[in-house]
């Protein structure tokens, strides 16, 4: 940490909002935390936890609590977005031009459409004159909120801005680490909740070890090739915020879209699962728009399609998991492959 303590503002007071907060304030950061509802503001300012989202979780009492949103903005240098995805406009609309010069970071995993966009796209949109940042990578709010050892990765062009995240954010127990791939590591995080979803289910149903392995690398491959044809770095997902991320994301129970996959494998509806979390669960959205933009692109997302099938398209289990181990064998590392062929081709 360095020794001037920048001012930081977080709008959303859900579970990693909170977690964020926490930790910021134990560093000596002054934090205001932001959430509309007043009673639950008054609670956290007085018990230092929140029951609602982060239960046994005690937070400094240096942080501040508000539900004053222009007045935590203004007195604040970077402001972190915590905010569901279907909220996030709205807010952004309400404190754009607020936010002028200073550093905004998008924590928010999820794609808005029509477009197609990022949430980061949305901040640059409704806060023209901002600096903006995504944060993103393995980061499970409770295991974060106890301690454990844990590293993260801030995205920006800005290196200044990078830097400055680093400066309140980093300590002995959490590592931040730079990109300047934004659109990579903000469609890794976004993209992963809909495996998850998957790992869930196979779980649930007692599939093997040898099973979850093969969904989760071809996760990997899947949304990597998704990742690339809209234009991200491939390297991204060999790192913390593409590999490092769906990991976690697939194999903890504390992964809200695991928990949702859970719940599904388990027998129960859809919307049994969403209300039995309590939570948003961004893979679903994701999911619908995902499934939509990697048709039109043309693109081959085989588990994505299947997901769907079985979510929205009312389809047998059985039925799509058949068609998907009976599709073509194909290259296992298709940049591999692809740089090989490159490397031939420009041999003299």
């Amino acid at each position: 940490m360095t020794d001037h303590k920048t001012p930081v503002c977080i709008l959303g007071g859900g579970s990693f909002g909170t977690t964020l907060a926490g930790l910021m304030a134990a560093e000596g950061v002054p934090v205001t935390l932001w959430l509309r509802d007043e009673k639950v503001a008054e609670e956290i300012n007085r018990l230092h936890e929140n029951r609602r989202y982060m239960p046994g979780f005690k937070l400094d009492p240096r942080l501040t609590v508000s539900t004053d949103m222009q007045t935590a903005v203004a007195n604040a240098e970077l402001v972190f977005l915590a905010i569901p995805s279907s909220a996030f406009r709205s807010v952004l609309k309400d404190i754009g031009p607020a936010l002028a010069g200073k550093g905004v970071i998008s924590t928010t995993k999820g794609i808005e459409q029509p477009g197609f966009l990022m949430m980061s796209d949305i901040a640059a949109e409704e806060a023209p004159e901002a600096r903006v940042a995504v944060l993103s990578g393995p980061n499970l709010a409770k295991e974060m909120a106890a301690g454990e050892l844990t590293a993260t990765v801030v995205a920006s062009d800005d290196q200044a801005l990078c830097s400055e995240v680093q400066g309140v954010l980093g300590s002995k127990r959490l590592r931040v680490y730079a990109s300047q791939d934004r659109y990579g590591v903000e469609l890794g995080g976004a993209l992963k909740n809909v495996y998850a979803i998957i790992s869930g289910m196979a779980a649930a149903m007692g599939m093997g070890e040898n099973t979850r392995s093969m969904l989760i690398t071809r996760s990997l491959a899947e949304m990597s090739r998704f990742a690339v044809h809209m234009g991200a770095n491939p390297l991204t997902f060999l790192g913390l915020a593409g590999v490092g991320d769906l990991i976690v994301t697939c194999m903890s129970p504390l992964s809200r879209n695991y928990q949702v996959g859970f719940a599904l494998g388990q027998g129960k509806t859809l919307e049994e699962a969403v209300a039995q979390l309590g939570q948003v669960a961004e893979g679903v959205n994701t999911l619908r728009v995902l499934r939509q933009k990697s048709e039109e692109e043309g693109v081959y997302m085989p588990l994505v399609a299947g997901l769907h099938a079985i979510l929205f398209e009312q389809q047998p289990l059985a039925a799509v998991i058949s068609r998907l181990m009976s599709a073509e064998q194909k290259h296992d590392v298709e940049f591999a492959a692809f740089m090989s062929t490159t490397a031939v081709q420009e041999k003299p």
